[in-house]
Formats: C-alpha cells, structure tokens, sequence
C-alpha cells in the first residue's frame, strides 16, 4: 500500500499538471487580458486543443496500443513521438491563431510551445526533463509577461511539484531543477523578444 507522502506526491503531480495548469493560464490572460475581444473564445478554443486536448487524446491513443506505458510518458525512449508530433500540433495551431489575427501574446503562446517542445525532444534524445516542472514555470512565465511580476508568487509551487516528482521516483533533483529553470527562462526571453518589451 503506497505510503501517505506517496499518495500526496501522487495528487500533487495530477494537480499541477500540464493538462490542468496550462489551460489555467490561457484562461487567465484571455478572461484579463482579452475578455473585451470578440474572438477571445475561439482564441481559448484554439489554445487548449492544440496545447492539451489534442496532446492528451494522443497519449491516450498511444497507451491504448501500448506505445507508451503511462499517461506520463515515464520512459525517456518512448517520449519522442508524442513530442514531435506536439511540435506539429502546435505549429498548426499558431497558423490558426495568424490566420484569425490573434494578439500577438496569444500566437506566441503555440509558436514557442512548439519551438520549446523541439528543445525538449532534443534534450530527450540524451537526458530526462522534467515536463511537469517545465510547463509549470513556462506558464508563470507566461503570466508574468502578460501581467508583470505579481504572478511570481506562483513560483512557489516549483519546490512542491519538485518534491512531488521526486517521490514519485519520476524525475531526480536535477531533472526538476532543470525543467524549472529552462521553462521560466526560455519562455519569458521568447515571450518578451516577440511581444517587444
């Protein structure tokens, strides 16, 4: 029977997730920062299918023919696929959003999800990233360029999910500091050199 830190670890790593913290923070900048724009939901439609909902039925069909072993994809060999195929996904959905005339913020959300997806494909090739800590501090990142430095304090969540992936036995400290770092740095230059601030 798993233990009681297990089980927490195990719930905090399903709810700061990428399927749900992602998603989370489109829904914040588009209800803040564009709620005013007709198309703000078709810009939400747009983001979420093409960041998690279609990311999460393909590793669903994948698990299903038994591609990969679990929903977290825990074996480095089998992360590959799904993550080039994500860069596809995400690329289509940044041709998408141009094509409605999307904010500038909001086409960059997928142009460089897709662009980071291939550093991590490249990074997977020899080494284990945290994915999980990755999306977290990319999606504060995200925040903050969107609404400056307040959304920070969700940094604090980094060394709780780090602890939860350790315990799980998912990623070493290393694996999560990494993910973090990369994440919250990578996306806020990104972000910030497109937008022009």
């Amino acid at each position: 029977m798993p233990s009681s830190s297990h089980r927490i670890a195990n719930l905090l790593s399903w709810v700061i997730s990428p399927i749900v913290v992602a998603p989370l923070a489109y829904l914040l900048i588009i209800l803040y920062g564009f709620g005013h724009d007709p198309s703000a939901g078709l810009y939400l439609s747009v983001l979420v299918l093409a960041s998690t909902v279609v990311p999460m039925l393909l590793v669903y069909g994948l698990k299903k023919i038994g591609r990969v072993s679990d929903y977290n994809i825990t074996f480095r060999e089998q992360r590959f696929l799904p993550l080039l195929v994500m860069v596809g996904v995400n690329l289509l959905g940044y041709e998408v959003l141009i094509q409605i005339d999307a904010p500038r913020i909001i086409s960059g959300i997928l142009l460089f999800t897709a662009v980071n997806t291939v550093l991590i494909l490249l990074i997977t090739l020899q080494w284990k990233i945290s994915i999980h800590l990755l999306t977290l501090t990319s999606s504060i990142a995200l925040l903050c360029v969107q609404f400056g430095l307040l959304p920070a304090v969700l940094l604090l969540l980094v060394p709780v999910l780090m602890w939860s992936r350790i315990v799980l036995k998912a990623h070493t400290f290393m694996q999560t500091l990494v993910g973090s770092l990369v994440g919250f740095a990578v996306m806020y230059a990104e972000l910030t050199w497109w937008i022009g601030l």
